[in-house]
């Protein structure tokens, strides 16, 4: 058995495509344990190194599919529809889409996951409402899709089993930063929820995983690529994480400023971009002809109550306390210019960490999250700012506050 992996390995190493078969029985082999994680682990640098063609892509991503279960399909000719985000500060979109696209006849099943590093994750903000789960089983996933028409919870354990074994490898061996083993990450998880259709928000920027436009889009042609492959309608957009979407960085404060987009109000940049998404996966599910006929309708639905009330059915579903009106939050401690001019930069990676300071974010996988904390911008790039004016608030004790203060100061490129 030793063997057939170092040849596969090998083979990866020279340059030369894998098959199907030989991705098949390696994955499978690594999760039985009949294939140790060295061996794992060498073939994770052969394609960090050699990169992967959109084939072996595919099929990777198909072995990782099957090693654990899907989400079952409980009404087979309803559409099910998702949204995956490469993560950006702020990023507060899944609160807002998943209600609101269930005020339509799709099923929107959503496995999130939690944060580390400097994006947020949309679990940890969820868990800012009291006693919201998120660990829901696959029997309770299935009623309230049928009650409520949508789920936000966290992935079960048999989801994609490979890809935690192999994510655990790739964080040890720098192998993190491969676009095959990226896609393939995201699209096996996203593909567990047994989709019929996806719309990928890829993120590039100083707040976002990839650093810039041009890397965004390989990502996302190779996850579209996937998502073809295996039968599911899958399109992308590229959205700008040069500066955070919308104003709350944070959770308690986030989940506050998706309650005023459903409210009706709520910044400008995070509606649209989820007028954006919904319209292409309402499109991408055949409920309407063009992306113009299904903003319209979904602006009716923002704006008429039905899909706030459709988020506070699924809170309630899953044992949350709606907040009345809003969650409460740490005390505000603005951040002041100490020049005058014009914001030409801001440094997201600061802000994050910044955050992750303020005990708003996790420096390791089992920190515990403060949801009070976080931080509201004041000022967005290119806007003019006088000395003493808040560039943001800092949502904080004031001592804490004070510490992120040099940190926070130094984010922000002002000419």
């Amino acid at each position: 058995m030793a063997l057939i992996p170092a040849a596969i390995i090998g083979k990866k190493r020279d340059g030369l495509a894998l098959s199907k078969e030989e991705i098949n029985a390696f994955i499978a082999g690594f999760c039985k344990g009949e294939i140790p994680e060295y061996q794992m682990a060498a073939l994770a640098m052969a394609i960090f190194f050699q990169s992967m063609d959109a084939a072996e892509t595919s099929f990777l991503t198909e072995a990782m599919l099957r090693s654990g279960e899907c989400l079952r399909r409980i009404h087979p000719t309803v559409m099910r529809v998702g949204k995956h985000s490469t993560g950006g500060l702020g990023d507060k979109t899944s609160l807002i889409l998943a209600p609101l696209l269930a005020c339509f006849p799709v099923h929107v099943p959503k496995l999130s996951g939690r944060g580390l590093g400097i994006t947020g994750g949309t679990l940890d903000k969820l868990e800012s409402i009291p006693d919201y789960r998120t660990n829901l089983t696959q029997s309770e996933i299935e009623k309230q899709l049928s009650d409520v028409g949508c789920v936000i919870t966290g992935a079960t354990g048999n989801i994609v089993p490979a890809d935690k074994k192999l994510y655990a490898l790739r964080d040890v061996t720098a192998t993190v930063p491969s676009i095959p083993l990226i896609a393939s990450s995201i699209m096996s998880k996203k593909l567990a929820e047994s989709l019929d259709a996806l719309v990928l928000d890829v993120k590039f920027g100083t707040g976002a995983f990839m650093a810039n436009q041009e890397q965004a889009q390989i990502l996302a042609d190779c996850m579209i690529n996937i998502g073809k492959h295996m039968g599911v309608a899958t399109d992308a957009i590229l959205s700008d994480m040069n500066q955070p979407l919308g104003k709350a960085v944070g959770n308690a404060c986030e989940v506050n400023e998706a309650l005023d987009v459903l409210r009706g109000s709520g910044p400008a940049d995070v509606t649209d971009l989820v007028l954006q998404l919904c319209a292409k996966i309402l499109v991408l599910a055949k409920q309407f002809p063009s992306v113009e006929i299904a903003r319209s309708e979904l602006q009716t639905q923002l704006h008429n109550g039905s899909a706030l009330e459709r988020f506070e059915r699924m809170v309630m579903a899953q044992g949350g306390k709606l907040p009345s009106p809003v969650l409460p939050t740490a005390p505000a401690h603005p951040l002041l210019s100490v020049q005058r001019g014009r914001i030409v930069g801001i440094d997201g990676q600061k802000l994050g960490l910044a955050v992750i300071q303020l005990g708003g974010g996790r420096k390791v996988a089992h920190d515990s999250i403060d949801p009070s904390v976080g931080l509201i911008m004041e000022k967005r790039l290119g806007e003019a700012i006088e000395r003493d004016e808040p560039l943001l608030q800092i949502l904080a004790t004031s001592q804490t506050a004070q510490d992120v203060t040099p940190l926070l100061q130094s984010a922000f490129t002002i000419v």
